[in-house]
């Protein structure tokens, strides 16, 4: 791609850029950035929140211009007002928020409104919003209003509207982010295939298994690229990486455990084939030099269940029924739907069910998950948790003893007991500095000053912000990362028993977002804070929950702890999910008979049950 010959199609130099420059506190966010990007590539971007990602992004669609040094794209200079038009038709970009990006009333609409203001004939208008929004799976959902989409399915559209433009350079800042497993990878297979056609790829993501896709992989740290080099390259260099506040792919991560126990093993392996590979061959190898020794038999196609009975559902689904976990079993269930049905625009024509007969139950002191594609119903039951949505059709919620179906129910009391944070949690700041955003619940709860300030304080510290350092920050000039943890500890302040994360993590860079669920996971551990967590990341809810919920066309298909549910990988996939890549090495080598013990959740348990079947 580097050729000599081969002209950069985007050509960045000595890009600096500043916030506010005339302001008593201007932020640096880029400096002195050289990038070349040449037709047909897949350049992937890291770094953690704040690091200038998404700055250099909006450089290149000429969204933003330099403060100093140029960009240029096929030769326009982005500084000039005149070649914007040009710049943009060449470069199309999707944000991580597509509320910023859909305009039209209809989705098809929406898809279309790009390639129409391009000027593109009605004819091959309707040929490519057919093709844009097939690309993504929305075909189905072409008449719908955009506003009453689920989050990930918003993102689909905003995909398919700059697809639909058919630009030669895609920029995708955070653009999976929202999105299910299934999303994800039916975008990706998308990006391929567009940049497999000559489509040139620039990708800003926190999701490490989606950087090995490209060609090459910049990592940035404070506005400045501090490491490049192919994907292999990148990420053999885990402790810098780490230092980074990045992470690596698990499977990356689970082969240098290994090469630490034994040099030989490679320690820069990317994918699920290539540790599984690597395992077969080397336990092929030992098996041949005992001459003579039993082969290695395959593991049963269960894992052993941890306190559970296995019964099945209605329709075919395998429901996995468990004992609750030691600390949940004492008294009723703290939160209980039953049966719970929920309509949206009920008896207009555009109607929609969400849930369909859901029952759940959230027994105090747990973690549970609730996962399912894009548009199972997920943000619709935890909106009726805390009384946002109240049963209005069919069904029951309990919580805390009283049923919100009776108006009588004290709904701010409730909403003192169950805190919610939303999918998009800057939404929910509003107050100028992050100090009296904070503090807004406890004030309206009427707390004194002395003792708000405290709250305020330590609700900071539970999500790591220094109290000192942010409490007179101005609320917007936080970066996305930042305005999440803060969102988090407004909640925080009122001292819910239960904390609802509505896919409240998404977009976090991956040191962020494993140092907040840690420091919720502490309070789960040592205050008996009851979390309900819902995420796109199957990593983080192995890690993290008690129990699962799977969801699937508003009902619940599946339960079971997360060892339980992470066993059915091939139910999973058909319900649109997946396992976390560990526990997928770990299924793909019982797959090729060799015996692992137990199914494996976390690189630390993998390490172990691959070591195991290394050295027995």
């Amino acid at each position: 791609m580097s050729d000599s010959a081969t002209l950069p199609i985007i050509a960045v130099k000595d890009l600096h850029y500043i916030y506010d420059p005339q302001s008593a506190a201007p932020i640096q966010a880029l400096q002195g950035i050289g990038l070349d990007v040449y037709p047909g590539e897949y350049l992937v971007i890291l770094g953690h929140n704040g690091s200038g990602k998404s700055t250099l992004a909006r450089h290149l669609n000429a969204l933003l211009t330099p403060t100093q040094g140029e960009v240029r794209v096929k030769g326009l200079d982005t500084r000039m007002p005149g070649n914007t038009l040009s710049i943009r038709r060449a470069v199309g970009m999707v944000f991580q928020v597509p509320d910023n990006q859909i305009v039209a009333s209809v989705v098809e609409e929406d898809v279309a409104f790009g390639p129409e203001n391009l000027g593109v004939p009605e004819a091959e208008l309707h040929e490519r919003v057919d093709w844009a929004l097939g690309v993504v799976g929305m075909l189905d959902y072409r008449r719908r209003e955009p506003q009453r989409l689920s989050a990930g399915q918003k993102q689909r559209v905003a995909i398919a509207g700059v697809m639909a433009m058919k630009p030669e350079v895609l920029v995708l800042d955070e653009a999976t982010s929202m999105l299910d497993p299934e999303g994800q990878h039916d975008v990706l297979a998308a990006v391929r295939t567009l940049n497999g056609n000559g489509v040139t790829v620039v990708a800003i993501t926190h999701f490490m298994h989606e950087a090995i896709e490209g060609s090459r992989v910049l990592v940035m740290e404070a506005g400045r690229i501090v490491m490049e080099g192919s994907p292999r390259e990148v990420f053999s260099r885990v402790e810098e990486l780490r230092s980074l506040q990045l992470d690596v792919p698990q499977t990356t991560e689970l082969s240098s455990l290994l090469n630490q126990r034994d040099p030989a093993f490679p320690r820069d392996l990317l994918t699920v084939d290539e540790v599984a590979n690597e395992v077969q061959a080397q336990v092929g190898a030992l098996s041949f030099r005992r001459k003579g020794e039993a082969t290695l038999t395959p593991a049963p196609a269960h894992c052993t269940r941890d306190r559970t009975t296995v019964s099945l559902g209605g329709e075919g689904d395998a429901i996995l029924t468990p004992t609750l976990p030691h600390h949940a079993r004492v008294g009723d269930a703290f939160i209980e739907l039953n049966e719970l049905h929920h309509t949206y625009l009920r008896g207009t024509p555009l109607e929609v069910t969400a849930l369909h007969g859901v029952s759940l139950e959230v027994h105090r002191g747990e973690v549970v998950g609730i996962i399912g594609r894009t548009g199972s119903g997920k943000s619709t039951v935890v909106q009726h948790l805390n009384g946002l949505i109240r049963p209005r059709h069919a069904g029951q919620v309990c919580v805390g003893g009283q049923d919100l179906s009776d108006p009588a129910v004290d709904i701010r009391s409730l909403r003192q007991k169950v805190g919610l944070v939303f999918q998009y949690p800057e939404q929910q700041l509003f107050e100028r500095l992050v100090g009296d955003d904070i503090a807004f619940g406890p004030k309206k709860l009427g707390m004194a000053r002395p003792e708000r300030r405290e709250r305020v304080r330590w609700a900071m510290e539970m999500v790591g912000l220094d109290f000192e350092g942010f409490r007179d920050r101005y609320t917007f000039s936080l970066s996305g990362g930042e305005m999440r943890k803060v969102a988090v500890a407004g909640v925080l302040a009122l001292r819910p028993e239960v904390l609802v994360l509505d896919e409240s993590t998404s977009g976090l860079d991956p040191r962020s977002r494993k140092d907040l669920l840690g420091r919720l996971a502490a309070m789960h551990r040592e205050q008996g804070l009851t979390l309900v967590f819902v995420s796109p990341s199957m990593e983080d809810v192995a890690t993290l929950v008690d129990r699962i919920y799977v969801m699937d066309q508003g009902r619940v298909v599946m339960s079971g702890t997360a060892r339980e549910v992470f066993s059915q990988a091939g139910r999973l996939r058909e319900l649109g999910l997946g396992v976390p890549q560990v526990t997928e090495v770990a299924q793909e080598l019982m797959a090729r008979g060799i015996r692992v013990q137990r199914i494996p959740l976390t690189v630390a348990e993998g390490a172990e049950e691959l070591w195991r079947a290394l050295s027995s």
